[in-house]
This record gives structure tokens, sequence and C-alpha cells, in this order.
């Protein structure tokens, strides 16, 4: 059985519980995916739809050589166990997930452009009095005097930042609507609004503090 389904983030909301406590919950439209590749442990799927135009020959054969009728938005290699699942079979989120259930969700997060390193990093930057009128907002010091005398690799300095893959683990699902393939999960994901996102069943044991909030 697959353990995974691919979706798109809708938007941000909120929800109430029982004790009138907000809830932030995002929306995202899971599925229906078609299998379109089968591997010894992983099975390819395809999601949402594009026009067979705006596709490139080898991807279009491919698609077709597993016999579906429409041409998938996304393709996406997720885990899968057993042998049960056939090229071109249809899978809905309810076929995986059910409310109660926790789920760790993968997505490609929002670009910023190239920033500096208190937006990028979280720098505090420098004091804004004894004359420092223009150090207020930069990184300081990078070097490591004679020895080794240089800039190590990895030093966290002003660059691109966002854009980078992400998964958020352990997040609730608070509902699922099998009519409208959709899936309420608690929390916010990575992404934009129909963005791609991997929703993967969570492999960590979840105590039962955990499950009370």
């Amino acid at each position: 059985m697959v353990g995974a389904i691919l979706g798109e983030k809708i938007r941000q909301t909120q929800r109430f519980d029982s004790e009138n406590r907000r809830i932030p919950v995002t929306e995202i439209k899971a599925g229906p995916c078609f299998v379109v590749q089968i591997k010894k442990r992983k099975v390819q799927l395809g999601f949402g739809q594009k026009k067979e135009k705006n596709v490139k020959k080898p991807v279009l054969g491919h698609i077709k050589k597993a016999g579906l009728k429409i041409v998938p938005r996304f393709l996406k290699e997720v885990e899968a166990e057993g042998e049960e699942i056939k090229i071109g079979e249809e899978i809905r989120v309810g076929d995986i997930f059910k409310a109660g259930d926790f789920v760790d969700v993968i997505g490609v997060s929002k670009g910023k452009g190239f920033s500096g390193v208190v937006k990028r990093w979280g720098f505090a930057g420098g004091p804004r009095t004894h004359g420092q009128s223009d150090r207020e907002r930069a990184p300081g010091s990078i070097g490591s005097t004679t020895t080794p005398g240089r800039v190590l690799k990895g030093k966290k300095m002003a660059g691109r930042a966002g854009g980078k893959k992400v998964t958020i683990k352990n997040l609730k699902v608070l509902a699922v609507d099998e009519g409208n393939n959709l899936l309420l999960v608690k929390g916010l994901v990575p992404g934009v609004r129909k963005g791609l996102l991997v929703i993967r069943k969570s492999k960590k044991i979840i105590n039962k503090k955990e499950e009370e909030n």
C-alpha cells in the first residue's frame, strides 16, 4: 500500500475546538493520484492536470504507457509496501488517511530573494549607538585571525533565502473530506498556494500528551 499522497496547498485558515481555543489549520487538496510507475519499494505518482502540448514527448510517452487519460502536472516517487498496487490505479486521500492520524508534510519554502543576515539567519545586528550609524544590520566579523587566515566554509552570511525543501513533522489530521479530496491538518505547511506537497504517514510514535494537544 502507498504510504503517502501528493497534494497542493489551498489556503491557511483556522478552527475552534470544544474549549474555544483557536487552532491554525492548513487546507490541502490531496489527490486523486494515479500510479504511473512501480519500482521495488517506491511508486511514482501523478497528480494534477496540465495541457498535453506543454509536455515533452519522452514524458508524454511515459505517461501514456501507464494508460492514463490525463497528463499529470506533477510526478513524484513515494514509498510503498506490498504488491497490491497496479499501474494506472487511482489513489484517493481516504484510502490512506483518516481523522486523528499524524502526518509529515514536505514542500519547498517560499523564496525570499537575496537577504541580509538579520532576515536570513536572525542575527541581532550591531549596537545602534556609539557612532555605528551604518552597522545596525551588518554581520560583524567573519574571519578567524591568522589561523587559519580565511573564512571557513558554511559561515552564516548574506545570500539567497528560502526556496529549499522543508519537512514539517507530526501534524495532526483534523478532517478528511473524501468527496472534495480535501485534507485539513493542524498547523502550517511550507510553500506557496498551489505548490506541490508530499503528505506521508508520520513514522514517529506520538505519546498520549501530544495526542491530547
